[in-house]
């Protein structure tokens, strides 16, 4: 095998904006997203085609609309028709583990020069029919059709929302609310800071698009011409929660309400909250504000050779330094992210204190609190301090701007690499996110010059 140490950087990226579930961008397909981001890279970068050795694109919710989405890909943008494509399914770190396996493959002497990134749909995931088709009711489309009426009452036949089964885990029989939940429970995370920590990420994605920082790598989202979002769409959706925070008190608890009960809460799940026991008087703390939104959209980045990159004459934005990915127990996978840093940052031979950029996912104000407390009890690091002093998600984070699964890997790490960029005080970044199943993975960055 033909593997040697390179330089592996991190050249032009771009995204489109974030489209709220089942609102603008919800008559896209995956891969016309992919498409609209792997287009803008091309166009921003002046990337010859020809000079792309491959595609890596990360998908949650795969379906059969475009299997292997990023041949897919490679054919509708009219890269390179031998070009490698590969679609990576690693929950919500699949685009951080699609640029990991763009550098692999450098590293491993298969290219020098690959685009990398990350599609969703939410809005298009859709109910299937599960069953085996050797039963009656199964056994062709025509069949189907048929017994329609019939099929949700058959034990042979489960009629299922592809998404909620995609956000339960299937071995803790959890969902992502309540991984969550848990999280808030044994670490003593209060519905009130969970309330803040939400309005501040709000507050800096609007402010961070009004002062011009995300056109910086975000393209207009359209169709034959015509505009369907130009601008992350939820911040704006909830713009009120920022002038109005009283408004954050009105959501109702995910857990604590008259349909279902902390006590009950403890009973299906208590085996996970570590240390606490239900007693009289316990609230729950998650709400749909607190929390990240379902979302479409798509990115990509250039993840090339040092060489290759200056040959082309290509803007160099960061060099890629390392990276990590850390499993944890499913029903604590919000905290991944914390143990997941030290793998990354051991790679790039560099400690927590050297960063001085960080772009956490927040899949919900929960997960990231416990970060703050898990992550400097057990290794030192202090993310609460980096968040403070402005280091952290300095322009909002996901519970603002949305969680496009596939895609949000690669949206923190334009988000990133553009501030750094924008920013002459910053040398080292990290990217780090949890997932479904709990997986956390994490990504070093130093930046260009």
């Amino acid at each position: 095998m033909h593997a040697e140490s390179k330089k592996i950087v991190l050249c032009t990226g771009a995204r489109t904006p974030i489209g709220h579930f089942s609102s603008a961008l919800a008559t896209k397909k995956p891969e016309d997203l992919m498409k609209m981001a792997v287009d803008a890279v091309v166009s921003r970068g002046k990337l010859p085609k020809e000079a792309v050795d491959g595609l890596i694109v990360g998908w949650v919710g795969q379906s059969f609309s475009a299997p292997n989405i990023a041949r897919v890909t490679v054919l509708n943008t009219g890269l390179p028709e031998k070009a490698q494509a590969v679609t990576v399914q690693n929950n919500c770190v699949s685009s951080i583990e699609a640029v990991a396996s763009a550098a692999r493959f450098i590293l491993a002497g298969e290219g020098d020069l690959y685009i990398a990134g990350g599609t969703e749909c939410m809005s298009r995931m859709p109910y299937t029919i599960e069953g085996a088709r050797s039963a009656k009711a199964l056994r062709s489309m025509n069949t189907v059709k048929e017994k329609w009426g019939e099929l949700q009452g058959n034990p042979d036949v489960a009629v299922v929302d592809s998404i909620e089964e995609g956000l339960t885990d299937p071995v803790k029989h959890i969902n992502m609310a309540g991984t969550a939940e848990v999280l808030a429970q044994m670490y003593d995370i209060s519905r009130e800071d969970q309330d803040k920590y939400a309005g501040e990420s709000f507050r800096k994605a609007i402010e961070g698009w009004n002062k011009g920082f995300y056109q910086s790598h975000v393209v207009t989202a359209g169709t034959n011409g015509s505009t369907l979002l130009d601008k992350d769409e939820y911040p704006f959706l909830r713009e009120d929660l920022v002038t109005k925070p009283a408004r954050f008190a009105k959501a109702p608890l995910a857990f604590d309400n008259s349909a279902y009960s902390m006590k009950k809460f403890y009973e299906d799940y208590g085996q996970f909250i570590e240390g606490k026991t239900y007693h009289e008087g316990v609230k729950g703390t998650v709400t749909l504000f607190n929390s990240c939104g379902r979302s479409d959209g798509a990115a990509a980045i250039i993840v090339a050779t040092e060489k290759k990159a200056k040959e082309l004459g290509l803007e160099v934005l960061a060099e890629l330094k390392g990276w990590g990915f850390y499993g944890n127990n499913p029903a604590h996978m919000g905290v991944a992210p914390a143990l997941a840093a030290p793998v990354a940052l051991k790679m790039a031979g560099a400690s927590f204190d050297q960063i001085t950029n960080i772009e956490l996912h927040e899949p919900f104000a929960a997960t990231i609190l416990s970060i703050f407390k898990i992550g400097k009890e057990r290794f030192g690091h202090d993310w609460r301090a980096k968040n403070d002093a402005g280091l952290l998600n300095p322009h909002g984070g996901s519970i603002a701007l949305g969680h496009p699964l596939g895609a949000t890997g690669t949206r923190l790490l334009l988000n990133l690499v553009y501030a750094m960029k924008a920013d002459p005080k910053s040398r080292l970044g990290m990217i780090a996110a949890c997932a479904g199943g709990g997986m956390g993975g994490a990504m070093v960055v130093e930046k260009a010059g």
